[in-house]
């Protein structure tokens, strides 16, 4: 397994250096900072940040929340010897929203996009002994709602389902050194019917004469796989046998599940002769998930979605962690209230988190945060961070299902204006075309066009509403085909019917103030008291548990977030009614016939029959 501290748990090196912490800092207001040189050495910069939250946030010891488009950072570091023909890189795991980077004073990278990484190469500024002078540029103009910005409030204050903003940067930065030719992505793609494992490794450049590379997958002390193949090309794709995968008694002691999250490690060697060029350590689960006969399957058995919409914000970080034991602590709650998925919602989590459900086991969609504005250049701003956002986590056995459009959100107008269509059908399609391994939803919540799931939001505040919607096939077949929630068709004209699996993607938000003494704050329907706040997750639970119709659910939503008083937990994650009762409630065995995840063999099948008005 990797440093829990690594922040990039799926290609580690050994060697490393943290940039977190204490950085020179300033807002340019004025926009002056390039015409006036401020990436230069001897330009102060007038106060301190520690890096890397927010500057809106109280941890980052700035605490601004009021509008500055243009912030500028500095540190001295000193840089590692450089052996001959080594290369140093800086790595960011996210700035939000456009970077440039400048490294003693020469301009070394820049990136667009507020939550994919990206990485510079400083090693013409390292000079041993000698600080270097690292200087990043962030902009993020806070009132631009065609840039992807997911919930971030573009009102100087938060409002209605809106939240203070994350600017700069936000997830970790840090050196390591690295040989002229190294492994710059790896990804994994299980085939189980195939028996083997798919590696994708690409090189920063093309080598300078052919290399080998050496593959060793193992699980424990047991060595699964060891796979040799020379490279010639940057990129190299190459299949890897594992015998280990024909015999059922020993498939099952490496399958990654729910409930048996078992993980691979790998190591990737890079070769030139008999000596190694570059080494990395990684990870992989062994597991498959497709839809098929109404049902979400993961290595070829039903199972049932038990989710919980998470903001992924904290009150004294924003959208950064406020260190990496809270990233892990997130997923423990998660599975101790007796869940096993999460919905991450409008926002691309730090890939660390991934990695904590990779190890417990739990199901995650992906979610692309929306922009809240259509034109041609917003659509092309989300397409290539969406797919930056595919590159950066398809490797991770977590995540299910990939959800690039939320509500209409960005496309509102997408009922009536076949522009808008046309750009959520595309992206679900382009979604496909870069990962055909995982479900795509192509509109969570309503209006749906192409889809794998059929996803509904539905806020009815009591199990009586759900049973009357989603109580038998027929009413759940008559939602999918006549009903609305929030003034929306569930499906537009044209949608195909392929026999989707029908999940109920965000309901309850049930608001409870857990003592904090204030009749402010958002939520669908309210309770007084812990008790009551059991009760009526109990009555909406179990309306949704006993639906022959649905198979799948994600409930809103894990924590108090800002003005949202629906959490089950407050923002400081502490439970608002004793979490046995709470996990009690999201784990009772289903009325309906159950999935194999738990245990028993499904009976019957049903196909939703929809047809296009």
């Amino acid at each position: 397994m990797t440093d829990d501290a690594y922040p990039r748990p799926q290609l580690v090196r050994e060697s490393w250096l943290d940039l977190s912490g204490e950085w020179q800092f300033a807002y340019d207001d004025e926009d002056e900072g390039i015409a006036a040189e401020w990436h230069r050495r001897e330009v102060p910069l007038d106060r301190t940040i520690t890096v890397p939250f927010p500057p809106e946030s109280k941890l980052s010891g700035v605490g601004d929340t009021s509008y500055h488009p243009v912030m500028w950072y500095r540190r001295d570091v000193r840089p590692p010897a450089l052996e001959p023909g080594q290369r140093l890189l800086l790595h960011f795991g996210a700035v939000d929203y456009r970077a440039t980077v400048w490294a003693d004073g020469a301009r070394v990278g820049e990136h667009t996009g507020g939550h994919t990484p990206f990485t510079c190469d400083v090693t013409d500024a390292a000079t041993a002994g000698d600080a270097m002078v690292l200087v990043v540029r962030a902009e993020d103009q806070p009132r631009d709602v065609s840039q992807p910005r997911g919930k971030q409030d573009w009102q100087p204050e938060p409002h209605d389902i809106w939240y203070h903003r994350t600017s700069g940067i936000w997830q970790p930065v840090w050196l390591e050194t690295v040989p002229a030719t190294y492994v710059s992505e790896l990804h994994w793609t299980p085939d189980l019917p195939g028996a083997r494992v798919s590696a994708e490794v690409r090189l920063n450049r093309v080598p300078t004469q052919p290399l080998t590379l050496h593959i060793r997958l193992s699980k424990g002390e047991k060595v699964l796989a060891e796979h040799t193949v020379s490279v010639t090309e940057q990129l190299t794709l190459t299949d890897i046998s594992l015998p280990v995968l024909r015999h059922q008694r020993e498939r099952n002691e490496v399958l990654w599940r729910p409930r048996q999250p078992n993980l691979v490690d790998a190591t990737v060697e890079l070769r030139d002769g008999g000596s190694v060029v570059d080494d990395v350590t990684s990870y992989l689960g062994l597991r498959s998930v497709a839809v098929e006969d109404g049902h979400l399957l993961v290595n070829g058995g039903r199972t049932y979605l038990r989710s919980v919409l998470a903001q992924g914000y904290w009150p004294e970080s924003h959208l950064a962690a406020p260190d990496v034991a809270a990233l892990r602590r997130e997923a423990e709650l998660v599975k101790e209230l007796g869940f096993n998925g999460v919905r991450v919602h409008q926002k691309v989590e730090d890939p660390r988190f991934l990695h904590w459900c990779d190890r417990l086991g739990l199901l995650v969609w992906g979610e692309m945060p929306s922009a809240l504005s259509f034109d041609s250049g917003a659509a092309e701003r989300l397409t290539a961070e969406w797919l930056e956002v595919i590159r950066r986590d398809r490797s991770h056995p977590c995540v299910v299902t990939w959800v690039p459009f939320n509500e209409s959100w960005g496309i509102d107008d997408m009922a009536t204006d076949p522009v808008q269509r046309s750009f959520a059908v595309a992206l679900y399609h382009l979604t496909k075309v870069v990962d055909p391994t995982r479900p795509v939803i192509g509109n969570d919540g309503w209006e749906h066009t192409e889809t794998d799931i059929w996803s509904v939001h539905d806020y009815a505040p009591t199990g009586r509403r759900l049973r009357q919607r989603y109580g038998s096939r027929a009413r759940a077949d008559h939602m999918l085909r006549e009903g609305q929630v929030n003034n929306r068709q569930i499906r537009l004209a044209g949608s195909a019917d392929r026999g989707q699996p029908v999940m109920l993607t965000e309901f309850g938000g049930v608001r409870f103030d857990a003592g904090r003494g204030t009749s402010e704050g958002w939520g669908y329907s309210e309770v007084g008291s812990a008790d009551a706040l059991v009760e009526r997750l109990r009555d909406l639970v179990e309306a949704v548990l006993d639906s022959p119709a649905l198979t799948g659910f994600c409930y809103t939503q894990l924590t108090d977030t800002e003005q949202e008083t629906n959490g089950l937990l407050t923002e400081a994650r502490e439970p608002k009614a004793p979490i046995g009762q709470i996990r009690k409630v999201f784990s009772r065995a289903r009325g309906a016939p159950m999935d194999a995840e738990d245990g028993t063999k499904p009976a019957g099948r049903w196909r939703p029959r929809l047809r296009g008005r």
